[in-house]
């Protein structure tokens, strides 16, 4: 009882876009894919709900019904049809029910066929590197702040050094690979989780509907550093995005070739 007092007033504080004490279910979604997973997740938490009590309450009736002091002599019966074509056909039903809505959702969250926006994001042992192909073709590194070195209110192990922008509202195509080993670009608020696998291009999207700041990790067992590579997004509005876009093609290194940080354009001559 003093476990759950003391966790209810966490409860009623919604924290968005990263995990927080007492949490319990999913964060809070900001994208249409995640609002439908959600839907989706409520819906299979029903029928296990209603399976679990039905097989709980056949278990009791067995126990009482069919134990050797009310049931001296046992039924030798051996089959019984109308029990058999049941336990057949609901379960295919069930089935069914969770395999519409379950393919509809793998559809709508594969891809976007009228993306507004294109980012690349690419793994390394162990940190994130993005490009931005459609707003001047920058790119930079992301890695996770120290915790000697974070401000107040930034998160451990969540917080990165360069923080990945976008508008909200926009519909962006995500697109995942990864130079050495698999790493996976997860962001539990965007519903989103894809592979990087070296040599191959994935896709997902999303659409951030309220601005704020997102955090994920690579959920990808690899290598030592594994828990060290954050994911940090940071929705703004499209104003907003705009002005950043104009000071990151100076801050950043461009794939053309042109750079104005020298860390970045050192290591790319060196490539």
């Amino acid at each position: 009882m003093a476990i759950l007092f003391k966790a209810v007033p966490a409860l009623a504080q919604e924290v968005v876009g990263q995990p927080s004490p007492w949490h319990i279910g999913l964060q809070p979604s900001v994208t249409p894919v995640a609002d439908q997973m959600h839907h989706f997740h409520g819906l299979l938490l029903w029928i296990i709900t209603l399976i679990t009590a039905f097989v709980l309450v056949l278990l009791i009736y067995v126990m009482l019904r069919f134990r050797a002091s009310a049931n001296p002599v046992p039924s030798k019966t051996s089959h019984h049809t109308l029990v058999e074509v049941v336990w057949t056909v609901v379960p295919i039903l069930i089935l069914i029910v969770i395999a519409v809505p379950s393919f509809k959702l793998l559809y709508y969250g594969d891809k976007s066929p009228d993306a507004q926006l294109t980012i690349k994001a690419i793994g390394h042992q162990w940190y994130w590197s993005y490009e931005y192909p459609d707003n001047g073709n920058f790119t930079f590194d992301s890695n996770i702040v120290q915790e000697a070195d974070l401000k107040p209110g930034q998160p451990r192990l969540l917080t990165t050094d360069n923080v990945v922008v976008v508008p909200v509202n926009t519909d962006v195509r995500m697109l995942v690979t990864a130079a050495d080993v698999i790493h996976s670009w997860a962001m539990p608020a965007f519903g989103v989780k894809k592979d990087g696998v070296p040599g191959r291009l994935n896709e997902t999207w999303f659409r951030v509907e309220r601005e704020g700041t997102y955090y994920g990790q690579c959920s990808e067992l690899c290598g030592q550093l594994h828990g060290f590579m954050p994911i940090e997004v940071k929705a703004v509005s499209k104003e907003a995005y705009a002005k950043w876009v104009e000071e990151a093609k100076k801050q950043f290194a461009s794939l053309d070739g042109e750079s104005s940080s020298p860390r970045l354009a050192d290591a790319r001559n060196a490539q």
